[in-house]
């Protein structure tokens, strides 16, 4: 994930916060993770035998108030495995096949398939580089703004493909803002129905939710920054989420993200031979499948799942094939460095140290 990084810097140090009784190798590792990367995290890791949630940090800089341990945030693109998944279960029911040509809904989009939007290896450039990022005024600007789909991928439709479609593997939000537009045209109803329906009522997901255009996170939550121009964070928990639509507005808990990924790896959500596509690279040697992603461990465990990035929140859920080990994290970072650095040997020591 191409992370936010290095446009400000700030001086604030924060001080992790023990949570209760933890793994001692785990809890340096997130305290580390927090002192290095963010402003607070919480984390929730299953092993054959036990689950541990832990915390470090802060919930709101100038408190106080540690994390909370069932916080709700802004899971950005674990959002487009639940559309990924919802978008198989409508080729389960044959009302579209992944080798559909994109141009049965939008004519101006020629030679992509429903697949290639899933495993990103459409072409289509993505209308992250067309919006304004931090610093500029107008990412300010645009805080409270409501976005359409239509509007955020014409905006990426006026620029020319990174590719020919299924030549590589090129991470685009734009196919994702596609196949939501795909899912209402098939099935009458919006994406966030369908998700709400197929996913989130049939696994009881009690705190995962579509805001749409609504700007507050439910209770509890931790707060969440952006960098100013003037090296300082702004708070940036309250924002209009229609920014990033299908492609990753959803909001979430680190239970209901595990949960989710249990149910989908386990085969309650889909098929066996569409799992079995779910988890098959779009291009050789690749690391993400239609709308899945996995990463392998030193400890030689392959782990499924997703990450996102929703400016102010930073996630992470994956699990194993066997579903024994399982890792949900979520960070509030403050953008002094790559969270990717310092996450990725934690994720790796939360799989390893519960390998026997």
């Amino acid at each position: 994930m191409k992370r936010l990084v290095g446009i400000t810097a700030l001086a604030l140090i924060v001080a992790p916060l023990q949570a209760q009784a933890a793994p001692n190798e785990l809890q340096r590792g997130l305290d580390d993770v927090v002192r290095t990367a963010g402003v607070g995290a919480q984390v929730e890791v299953h092993d054959r035998k036990s689950v541990w949630r832990g915390r470090s940090g802060l919930a709101e800089v100038g408190t106080t108030r540690a994390v909370p341990l069932d916080g709700h945030f802004r899971i950005g693109s674990i959002t487009k495995t639940f559309l990924a998944t919802v978008v198989l279960q409508l080729v389960a029911e044959k009302r579209l096949r992944l080798d559909d040509p994109v141009a049965k809904w939008f004519p101006e989009i020629d030679g992509v398939t429903v697949r290639q939007l899933l495993n990103h290896t459409s072409g289509l450039y993505d209308v992250l580089y067309t919006l304004p990022r931090p610093p500029q005024p107008e990412f300010y600007a645009n805080r409270w703004r409501t976005w359409t789909a239509d509007e955020l991928i014409q905006r990426a439709l006026a620029n020319p493909p990174t590719g020919e479609p299924g030549e590589k593997y090129k991470y685009s939000n734009t196919n994702y803002l596609l196949l939501g537009e795909i899912v209402e045209k098939v099935t009458g109803r919006s994406y966030a129905r369908q998700i709400e329906r197929r996913i989130i009522r049939r696994l009881d997901l009690e705190h995962t939710s579509l805001p749409g255009t609504t700007p507050q996170l439910p209770e509890p939550h931790a707060h969440a920054y952006v960098p100013n121009p003037d090296r300082t964070l702004l708070d940036y928990t309250e924002m209009n989420p229609s920014l990033f639509g299908a492609a990753g507005e959803m909001i979430s808990t680190t239970h209901d993200l595990d949960r989710f990924m249990t149910a989908l790896l386990s085969g309650r959500l889909l098929p066996p031979y569409l799992l079995k596509q779910m988890k098959t690279p779009g291009t050789k040697d690749g690391h993400y499948g239609l709308g899945l992603a996995w990463r392998d461990t030193t400890c030689g465990m392959r782990a499924y799942g997703n990450d996102g990035d929703a400016l102010a929140y930073q996630s992470w859920s994956f699990t194993t094939a066997d579903l024994r080990h399982r890792v949900s994290l979520v960070l509030t970072p403050n953008f002094t460095s790559d969270s990717d650095d310092v996450v990725d040997p934690f994720l790796d020591k939360a799989f390893c140290a519960q390998k026997p």
